[in-house]
């Protein structure tokens, strides 16, 4: 036996075990998984634990995180970013504009619709599930990723804004020739986290009733996207909804 007990040193203490991350495709979580683990994010899921006790949340858990399983990061050509997801039943699933189902397109998604038309001549799409736009590398994502069902901008200031940042900055830093769609203020707000020698940022107001005419109706962001990734050597988007 050992005269020099002290010698000895205790083993080493466990580290605290991960906390889970959400079920995003793997190319986004090998970028992300360190975000789930910061502090505003463990407080940011007890308050979503707290407010599905007393509330109605969009979209079901289980749509959140929709965006970045549709759209792997090595897949993204355009970003169009939203504010909050919809907050009336049965609309949000994790695309940003984007509803479920038969739902009927809300106003603001009307006016892309009539946008597009315009644009590009495509007919009025039959539904407003945008989900083939996300898988032709359409990024559909909202500034917070949650809402309190009718009441927008619930969720704001929650610790989203710092998750969906980190989002755009990596889309900024890894990825090439991406076209921005920046509709509103603060969706514009997130320019200066774009570089605009890398990528093209596309501005135009937000398409909502009440500022659409101010100059998204006539802002042909569609045309241009597909002109400026043709010419960067990417397929174009097909923005046709059947």
């Amino acid at each position: 036996m050992s005269d020099h007990p002290h010698q000895f040193s205790a083993p080493e203490p466990s580290p605290p075990p991960k906390s889970p991350a959400p079920k995003l495709e793997a190319s986004w979580l090998a970028v992300l998984r360190d975000e789930f683990d910061k502090p505003y994010m463990s407080e940011l899921r007890q308050f979503l634990i707290d407010e599905k006790k007393q509330y109605t949340v969009y979209p079901p858990g289980h749509d959140m995180f929709n965006a970045f399983r549709h759209t792997p990061i090595d897949n993204v050509k355009v970003v169009i970013l939203g504010q909050d997801p919809y907050h009336g039943p049965n609309q949000a699933h994790g695309l940003c504009f984007s509803v479920v189902g038969n739902v009927l397109p809300p106003p603001s998604l009307l006016n892309i619709f009539r946008e597009l038309e315009t644009d590009l001549q495509l007919p009025m799409p039959p539904h407003g599930n945008l989900t083939a736009w996300a898988q032709e590398g359409v990024f559909l994502l909202n500034t917070s990723l949650s809402v309190r069902a009718g009441q927008a901008g619930s969720h704001a200031g929650k610790g989203w804004e710092i998750f969906t940042n980190r989002v755009i900055a990596e889309v900024n830093e890894r990825c090439d020739n991406v076209v921005f769609m920046l509709w509103g203020r603060p969706a514009q707000s997130k320019a200066k986290m774009i570089d605009a020698g890398k990528h093209l940022i596309l501005a135009a107001p937000h398409p909502s009733p009440l500022s659409a005419h101010r100059g998204f109706l006539g802002c042909r962001h569609f045309s241009q996207a597909n002109t400026y990734l043709g010419s960067h050597g990417k397929t174009p988007i097909d923005w046709q909804v059947r």
